[in-house]
C-alpha cells in the first residue's frame, strides 16, 4: 500500500486527513470507524484514520486506490453532528483561513418551487399558491414529478388551469423555468484545502462565519487541481458518545464496568440475540420494518452476516432473489451454488451469493489472472453497465479466464453473464463493514446499557418530535420509565437518574438551550417553591411568557404542587411581580441604598395563585400533546379500556407476533395520515394509529382509502 500511495502522490492527502482525525479524537470528538472503499487501507487502519482492521474481512485496498485509478482517492469522514465544525475550525486554524473553504451547491427549481416563485411574482395570495403548489404529488425524492407529469396525475390541476386563466398562465411559466438555477448553497460536508489561497484555484466568495466558499462546485474544484475532503455529520456517533458519556459517569478508565466502544467483543452471544429479535428500533441502519423483516428471517450470529445485512438491504438485491438465496442457504433450505470452483473460498462467507464489489475483483484476479487494478476497471465496467464498456470488459474476463483459468470459451463466457448479473447488485464491502460496526455498537448498548442508550438517543432526536413519541413508546414497551419533564430536576437533554429516564426540558415545543440553562443556573443554589420564586430567580428575558406557559402546559411545575390552571393562571401574576423586583434592584443599584425604602413594593398579596377550576382530563391531554407531542399524566383512549379489551384481539406492542397476513383487530386513535399519489393517479394512505400501548404505521390502499377518507382526519 506504502509503494502505491507515494507511487501516486498521495502521502499528503493521507497525512492531513490523519492529522484532523487526530485533532478529533484528541479533543473527545466523536469519529465514525470509517466509510466507503477507504476501510479496506491497511495504512488508513494504522493511521487511525479507519478502526476496522481491513485483513480478518478481505477488504481490499486496490477498491480504494490502485495505479489504473484515474480518480482521486477519498476519504469521507464521519463526526460527531455537533462537534463537526470544531474540526473544520481547526483545520482552518492549521492551513490557513485563506486557504480552506466549503464548496458550492446549486438548488435547481422543483416543480413545487417552481409555482410558488411565479405566483409570488405574479401576486396571487400565498394561500391560493400554496393549495395550487401542495396539488403536485410527493412520489418520493426517486421519482420527482415535473410539472407535465403532475398534470396527468393530478385531475384538480389540469381544472385549475382549464376554469382559470391566471391559474394557466402560472402553469405555462413555471413550467418554463422548471429546472433552472435557482440559488447558490453549501456542500451539506465538502471541504477544499489548497496550498495558496483559494482564489489563485477558483473563484470564492465569503460564506458564513467568515469561512470562504467556492463558486465551483464538487466536480469542478477537482478540475482545478483542489483535493477535496468530506467532514460529514453523522447523528448516530452523536448518540453513541452522550451513551458512553452517562454509562462512565463519576468512574474512571480502570473501574470497572467502565465502557471503551474500541474495544468491544464482536462475538456478543446476547447482542445478537437481540438483532435476531429484530427489536432494533434505534438500532443503526437496522430499524425499519423491511430491515426487522429480514433480520427476523436470517437470524444472524456473526459480524460476518451484520456486514452482509447492509449490503443487501437495497432494492436491487431485495428484487433479484439474492436476499432469500442468502437466507435459504444459511439455514439450508437451499444448496449452496457457485459459479465456478475456483470462487468456492471466495464465496464461502455469503453462502455462495455475490454480495460484495470485493468478491467480484476477487474473482476476476482468480479467475482470469487479471491485476486488482484491472479487477477494479472490470468491477466498475459492470456497475455502470455501459455497453461499451461492458464489451471491452466481457472480452477481457473471457480471455483472461480461457488462458489463465483453462475454460472453454462458451463456459467462459456464460460465466462471465452470470456473474454481470450478480455484480451490477453488489455492494462496497469496506463501506459495509465500516457501517456493519456502528450497528452492531448501537445494538450492543441497547442490549447491555439500555437505560442510557434510549436517553441517549431521546436527546440526539430531541427536535424531532415524531421520533421522540417513537422512541419513548419503545422505551417504555421494553420496561424502561420515562418520567415527564420537571423544572427541579430535568435537563436540556434527557437524563439518567436511578434507572429511569427524565424528560430533557429541551425537547418542549417552544423551550429552547438558553431557556433551560436559565433554570438550571437559577436552581444551583436551592429547590424552586412556586411559579413566583422560579421567575424571581430565572433571566425572564430568556424564560419568557411564551416558554413559561408551555413548561407548565407539559406538567413540567407539578411537582411544586400546584394545579395546572391555577399554575397556568399565575403566570402573568407572576412575571410582573418579577419584573417589578427587577427595576427595584436596578434602581437601588443606580440611586443607592437609600431609595430602597421608598422603591420596594410589598408583594406578598400578589403571590398567591389566582382561584380558578382545574383543567378536564381532555385539555390536559391536549395540552400536553401540543407541548410535548405525546401524552403524559394519561391517555384519551383510557376511558375506554372496558372497549378495547372486548373487541380487539391485539396491541400495537403484540401486533408484530401475529404472524404474516393474520386477521387481527385492534383499537387506536389516528394521530397523523398523509398521502400518496401513486403513477396511475390512485391514492394510497400512511397512517400513523396509536393505542395505550405505542404507536404503528397502517397503510390504507387505493381502493379502502376511497371508502374511509373522510374518517382518516387527524
Amino acid at each position: 500500500e506504502l509503494g502505491v500511495i507515494c507511487q501516486m502522490g498521495f502521502p499528503g492527502y493521507f497525512l492531513i486527513v490523519w492529522d484532523f482525525i487526530r485533532f478529533a479524537k484528541d479533543e473527545g470528538v466523536a469519529v465514525g470507524p470509517g466509510r466507503g472503499s477507504g476501510a479496506g487501507s491497511l495504512v488508513a487502519y494504522a493511521l487511525r484514520i479507519t478502526d476496522i482492521d481491513p485483513l480478518p474481512y478481505d477488504l481490499l485496498f486496490e477498491r480504494f486506490l490502485n495505479p489504473e485509478r484515474v480518480s482521486m482517492p477519498d476519504f469521507d469522514i464521519d463526526f460527531c453532528m455537533n462537534r463537526r465544525d470544531e474540526v473544520i475550525q481547526y483545520v482552518q486554524g492549521k492551513y490557513g483561513k485563506d486557504n480552506v473553504g466549503q464548496i458550492v451547491t446549486f438548488g435547481t427549481l422543483k416543480a413545487r418551487s417552481a409555482v410558488k416563485d411565479v405566483g409570488r411574482a405574479l401576486a396571487l395570495p400565498y394561500t391560493e399558491v400554496d393549495k395550487l403548489a401542495k396539488l403536485i404529488p410527493d412520489l418520493g425524492p426517486a421519482q420527482p414529478v415535473d410539472l407535465e407529469r403532475a398534470k396527468e396525475l393530478e385531475p384538480r390541476i389540469r381544472d385549475a388551469i382549464d376554469s382559470n386563466e391566471t391559474y394557466a398562465q402560472l402553469f405555462e411559466i413555471a413550467g418554463t423555468l422548471e429546472g433552472l438555477l435557482r440559488h447558490p448553497g453549501v456542500h451539506a460536508a465538502g471541504i477544499v484545502i489548497a496550498e495558496k489561497p483559494l482564489w489563485e484555484h477558483v473563484p470564492v466568495r465569503t460564506g458564513e462565519a467568515g469561512l470562504l466558499v467556492t463558486q465551483f462546485d464538487k466536480d469542478m474544484v477537482e478540475e482545478a487541481g483542489l483535493v477535496k475532503f468530506d467532514f460529514l455529520g453523522l447523528k448516530t456517533l452523536t448518540m453513541i458518545d452522550e451513551a458512553v458519556k452517562l454509562v462512565n459517569w463519576g468512574k474512571s478508565a480502570d473501574d470497572e464496568g467502565f465502557l471503551d466502544m474500541t474495544l468491544l467483543p464482536l462475538d456478543d452471544a446476547a447482542t445478537y440475540r437481540l438483532i435476531g429479535s429484530a427489536e432494533t428500533a434505534g438500532v443503526f441502519q437496522l430499524e425499519s420494518s423491511g430491515f426487522q423483516d429480514i433480520i427476523r428471517r436470517l437470524k444472524p450470529d456473526r459480524f460476518e452476516e451484520i456486514i452482509a445485512l447492509v449490503a443487501l438491504y437495497r432494492p436491487g438485491p431485495l428484487k433479484s432473489g439474492m436476499v432469500d438465496d442468502y437466507i435459504d442457504r444459511k439455514h439450508g433450505r437451499q444448496p449452496i451454488d457457485v459459479p465456478h470452483p475456483s470462487c468456492e473460498e471466495i464465496l464461502a462467507e455469503s453462502y455462495g451469493v455475490i454480495v460484495y464489489q470485493e468478491q467480484v475483483m476477487r474473482m476476476a484476479v482468480s479467475l482470469c489472472g487479471l491485476s486488482m487494478g484491472q479487477a477494479d476497471s472490470l468491477r466498475k465496467a459492470m456497475g455502470k453497465k455501459k455497453a461499451s464498456l461492458m464489451a471491452k470488459s466481457r472480452a477481457e474476463f473471457v480471455q483472461g479466464a480461457v488462458d489463465h483459468g483453462g475454460m472453454p470459451e462458451a463456459d467462459a463466457k456464460a460465466l462471465f453473464d452470470k456473474i454481470q448479473v450478480f455484480a451490477g447488485y453488489a455492494f462496497n464491502k469496506s463501506h459495509s463493514a465500516a457501517y456493519g460496526l456502528i450497528a452492531y455498537q448501537t445494538a450492543y448498548l441497547k442490549t447491555h446499557h439500555p437505560v442510557e442508550f434510549w436517553a441517549a438517543l431521546l436527546s440526539t432526536e430531541r427536535d424531532n418530535t415524531d421520533k421522540v413519541v417513537k422512541y419513548i413508546h419503545s422505551a417504555r414497551s421494553s420496561g424502561i420509565e420515562v418520567l415527564p419533564p420537571d423544572v427541579a430536576e430535568s435537563h436540556v437533554e434527557f437524563s439518567v437518574s436511578e434507572g429511569v429516564i427524565r424528560f430533557g426540558l429541551g425537547a418542549v415545543k417552544g423551550v429552547g438551550t438558553m431557556a433551560v440553562q436559565a433554570i438550571i443556573d437559577a436552581r444551583q443554589d436551592a429547590s424552586f417553591t412556586s411559579i413566583f420564586d422560579f421567575c424571581e430567580r430565572v433571566d425572564t428575558q430568556k424564560v419568557n411568557r411564551k416558554v413559561l406557559e408551555a413548561l407548565v402546559q407539559c406538567g413540567a411545575f407539578d411537582s411544586l404542587g400546584v394545579s395546572r390552571a391555577r399554575t397556568f393562571a399565575a403566570v402573568d401574576r407572576a412575571l410582573d411581580i418579577a419584573q417589578r423586583l427587577e427595576a427595584n434592584r436596578n434602581q437601588i443599584d443606580l440611586f443607592g441604598a437609600q431609595a430602597e425604602a421608598t422603591g420596594t413594593v410589598d408583594e406578598t398579596v400578589l403571590r398567591e395563585y389566582p382561584d380558578v377550576p382545574e383543567w378536564s382530563d381532555r385539555e390536559r391531554l391536549r395540552l400536553e400533546r401540543k407541548c410535548l407531542g405525546f401524552y403524559v399524566s394519561g391517555h384519551p383512549l383510557d376511558s375506554y379500556v372496558s372497549e378495547l379489551g372486548r373487541y380487539a384481539t391485539h396491541t400495537t406492542a403484540n401486533l408484530t407476533a401475529a404472524g404474516d397476513r393474520a386477521e387481527v383487530s385492534f383499537g387506536a386513535m389516528v394521530s397523523k395520515t398523509r398521502e400518496r399519489v401513486g403513477k396511475t393517479g390512485n391514492r394510497t394512505a400512511f397512517v400513523t394509529v396509536e393505542d395505550l400501548h405505542g404507536q404503528i404505521e397502517v397503510i390504507v390502499f387505493p381502493r379502502t382509502y376511497e371508502e374511509v377518507h373522510h374518517l382518516l382526519d387527524d
